[in-house]
């Protein structure tokens, strides 16, 4: 029976346990994890020898790979070294830009931050992901159409570099299926942020950013940091690879990091994007002294810290913050003695100043003596996690005096001890310790960690004039009782909830959806709009929006190109629809009502029947450079049970707007003729009738696509 008080070493949770007959660390240089004694060893028993072992192993292995240190001596990359806090942040967040102001809003979103969990230190600015593949616009492209461009985008850059905050900008090797860019991935990704004066570069999938990407860098005269998403494949990436993400144990016994006891000055940020109760992120985070990655705004569904984990990482990052010199100190020795079974603390000495991280793992306060340290003669003591000063007992004489500290930790919480030794000098320690003191007063199990997901509301389409027979160009439909059952196709997200949307009938957003509904009779295009009717629209009304980039991007000066009149207007912003809707008479389809007028009440999967005929829907394309849409009335073959025509598969159609505090989304259904090849993260296909598309909104400009259209519905008396 393996014992709780187990030390072990690693960067992501031990998918099993290691038999004992197996080499000790140390003997074995490319394990992938190390570890010592699963079955039963105490960690106070063992940590001297453990560790005396690993820093052979480290020795070893840098001597190995021919390590050299350079890039973190290098001054323009060590704020890399107290990036403490970074977080992922989707542009079509609403604290960050403002639609109707057009104006980016850092400060709003920093300062919801600040006041939440004490602000962040440096932000990915996220732009393309799961919006991407839609059309065939590729990474790049997508960070142009960001409102105002990239002069908007680099505005947006200063502000947040103006409170003090460094910005990535991110690179996925995986948008291969796009566009083609004509260049190489680093070359493409250093060129923008060399225009957009950002400071880093997030390698989305990669375990450890190729060395390409540092050496055309270098060549543009950029030190940039690099930060791949999973940790290092390959030790060797150490060397400019200044950070990764990493992932927590969620064991008793906090692991060790690998890359920080290998390169003490690397910066891991921990990263649990679904987690609703980071307790285990944090504890791991405040053993090892690294960063945390506090993602909230998931590809638009927001999981949000609890008021418990905020106020936990407002703490722990005051810490690590002020005491970074520690932190990065290549002389810390994780395991300290501590004297409580499941409470674990690593020691950080640098500078005559040592901080001590201690967690408690048990599900119960602890109180008594907790650490016993090797004593200095002058060495002044504080309780920095309650911000006084500490006395403690000191015992022994000479090189055997040792200093046992007595202090109560919460359930599952956390403390911090400072030593200072005499004469050492401390920065900001009263301002610390004043602090600490006022956050001390109140104990973190006060603060609630039940976490909720944000209310949804559906934007009202409003109403039309009632028209008791067809218009022109419109098929009537009468009403029904219509069950109406739907499911997201998102490529993350599970079945959580707060994901996909929240109908006025439920309860909170969520992925499945089935209502037993009475749908009034209403008219619908029989057709989506085409190209030559927008212009008539365009004539007519003198309509141009004052968000214009991307606006009709396939036309050629003002009018639709040579035969694409009967195609369907793509290239549209949903406000432009709603315009065109109003100049008409009419207004967007509820979702309810688009597959109501798709499917009848038989339940059918397609248009016409529960099979998929090619010659319904234009055939699938997946190259990267886009031929046009067909033309709304070149497959009659696909018409609905009540004679309503392109509905699936050839562009994908604007429906109803969701909103909640941080994110827009809108519904798009019936699914588009493009299939981008090479990764299963692009836009998913929704073609059946069951299914719908949940796609982010930020602004028109970068809204609008080249396989987005609509349809218009209008009330019957």
């Amino acid at each position: 029976m393996p014992t709780s008080k187990e030390p072990k070493f690693y960067d992501t949770p031990l998918p099993h346990t290691i038999p004992a007959h197996l080499p000790l660390p140390g003997k074995s240089p490319d394990w992938p994890f190390l570890t010592i004694g699963k079955w039963k060893i105490e960690v106070n028993n063992y940590a001297e020898s453990w560790r005396e072992q690993l820093a052979i192993w480290r020795t070893e292995h840098k001597i190995r790979m021919g390590y050299s240190d350079a890039e973190y001596r290098h001054p323009k990359l060590q704020w890399a070294q107290k990036n403490i806090v970074h977080t992922q942040m989707m542009v079509e967040d609403r604290y960050f830009y403002d639609p109707h102001t057009r104006r980016y809003t850092v400060d709003r979103y920093l300062d919801d931050l600040e006041q939440r969990y004490g602000g962040i230190d440096s932000v990915l600015v996220w732009y393309i992901y799961p919006n991407i593949g839609i059309d065939n616009r590729n990474q790049t492209q997508l960070a142009h159409d960001m409102p105002g461009g990239l002069e908007g985008l680099t505005g947006a850059v200063r502000d947040f570099q103006r409170r003090g905050v460094k910005v990535f900008l991110p690179t996925m090797p995986w948008d291969n299926g796009t566009h083609d860019q004509g260049q190489s991935d680093w070359d493409a990704v250093t060129a923008l942020a060399l225009a957009v004066g950002a400071d880093g570069v997030n390698g989305d999938t990669y375990n450890g950013v190729p060395g390409a990407f540092r050496a055309a860098a270098d060549a543009a005269g950029m030190k940039l940091v690099f930060q791949p998403e999973g940790s290092l494949t390959s030790d060797e990436m150490l060397q400019w690879n200044h950070q990764t993400w990493g992932k927590a144990s969620t064991e008793i016994i906090p692991a060790v990091s690998k890359v920080k006891w290998l390169e003490s000055r690397h910066m891991v940020n921990l990263e649990n994007r679904w987690c609703r109760d980071r307790t285990d992120d944090f504890q791991y985070m405040f053993f090892n002294a690294i960063g945390y990655t506090s993602w909230e705004n998931v590809w638009g569904i927001w999981n949000g810290f609890t008021a418990r984990d905020g106020e936990t990482l407002r703490r722990l990052a005051t810490i690590l913050r002020t005491f970074h010199r520690q932190a990065v100190s290549p002389d810390w020795q994780p395991y300290a003695m501590a004297l409580q079974q499941n409470v674990f603390a690593s020691m950080f000495p640098a500078g005559g100043v040592t901080l001590w991280t201690v967690v408690n793992r048990n599900e119960y306060e602890v109180g008594g003596e907790q650490l016993t340290v090797d004593h200095a003669p002058g060495r002044r003591y504080y309780d920095l996690w309650s911000g006084v000063p500490i006395e403690p007992l000191v015992e022994g004489q000479g090189l055997e005096t040792t200093a046992t500290f007595a202090f109560t930790i919460e359930t599952r919480g956390y403390g911090a001890l400072l030593g200072v030794d005499a004469g050492a000098a401390c920065d900001g320690l009263d301002e610390v310790l004043a602090t600490m003191r006022d956050f001390a007063a109140r104990p973190l199990q006060s603060f609630s960690g039940a976490w909720t997901p944000l209310p949804q509301q559906l934007v009202d389409s409003g109403a039309t004039a009632p028209r008791a027979e067809a218009p022109a160009g419109m098929v009537a439909i009468p009403g029904g009782v219509f069950n109406f059952e739907v499911t997201g196709i998102e490529v993350e997200g599970y079945t959580w909830a707060g994901m996909d949307f929240q109908y006025p009938w439920e309860s909170t957003a969520r992925r499945a959806h089935r209502h037993r509904m009475s749908i009034a009779p209403f008219h619908i295009d029989r057709y989506p709009v085409t190209n030559a009717e927008f212009k008539r629209f365009l004539d007519a009304s003198g309509y141009w929006p004052e968000d214009d980039h991307n606006f009709l991007r396939d036309w050629i000066d003002g009018a639709p190109r040579a035969g694409w009149d009967n195609k369907p207007v793509t290239w549209v912003g949903l406000e432009d629809a709603r315009a065109y809707a109003a100049w008409a008479g009419k207004r967007l389809p509820r979702e309810w009502e688009w597959q109501y007028a798709a499917q009848g009440l038989d339940g059918r999967i397609y248009p016409w029947g529960n099979t998929w005929k090619a010659e319904a829907a234009p055939a699938v394309f997946t190259g990267r450079e886009l031929p046009p849409p067909a033309d709304v009335d070149a497959h009659p073959a696909g018409a609905s049970p009540f004679g309503v025509m392109d509905l699936v598969g050839n562009v994908w159609q604007w429906t109803d707007e969701y909103v909640d505090e941080h994110t827009r989304a809108a519904c798009l259904r019936g699914g588009s003729f493009y299939e981008p090849q090479t990764s299963h993260w692009y836009f998913p296909q929704a073609r059946r009738l069951d299914q719908h598309g949940k796609y982010l909104l930020m602004a028109p400009c970068k809204d609008r696509s080249a396989l987005l259209g609509f349809r218009c519905v209008m009330d019957a008396a």
